[in-house]
């Protein structure tokens, strides 16, 4: 039996080599007519700088500051996302996939992309690597490692441009 694939994850850190990865999902959802949710993870801080900042600034200040941050995020996501549609609808009438959602989510990118995962019954998760560093992220990058590990979702994993 073939897999169906109807709905597609696809984690971005939001840099430009991160289009390149989207390219894929794109032309994985038109081949199949699946939806994508996008999602961004911003990386929390740790306990311990977030407790600075917030006797520095105050709690309710801090949760400004971050749910700002989260919203800037998002606004740039959903531009990104114009931008390539605009850039498709040039070789195509109309941009060829549907976006199911975008998350921006804050946390651990690994754990909150798993954890994204195993909620929203994906049936593929596409994710870029840049492979940084000659041991650990040879082949593909920290985040990309630990989902493709841990993931019971098959993971497709795009090597970034070196640009």
């Amino acid at each position: 039996m073939l897999p169906e694939i109807r709905k597609i994850l696809y984690a971005t850190d939001l840099s430009e080599n991160a289009r390149h990865a989207f390219g894929y999902a794109v032309s994985l959802a038109n081949r199949y007519g699946a939806g994508i949710t996008i999602m961004h993870v911003l990386e929390d801080v740790q306990p311990f700088a977030d407790s600075l900042v917030v006797n520095m600034l105050g709690e309710e200040r801090w949760k400004e500051l971050r749910k700002a941050n989260e919203d800037q995020v998002l606004e740039r996501l959903r531009g990104r996302l114009k931008d390539f549609c605009d850039e498709v609808s040039r070789e195509l009438p109309s941009c060829p996939f549907i976006t199911d959602e975008i998350i921006v989510k804050v946390g651990n990118p690994s754990e909150e992309i798993l954890d994204q995962i195993a909620s929203g019954g994906y049936d593929l998760v596409v994710l870029g690597a840049h492979g940084h560093g000659i041991l650990g992220n040879a082949l593909m990058g920290g985040v990309s490692r630990r989902v493709v590990r841990r993931s019971k979702t098959p993971v497709l994993v795009i090597r970034l441009p070196k640009e």
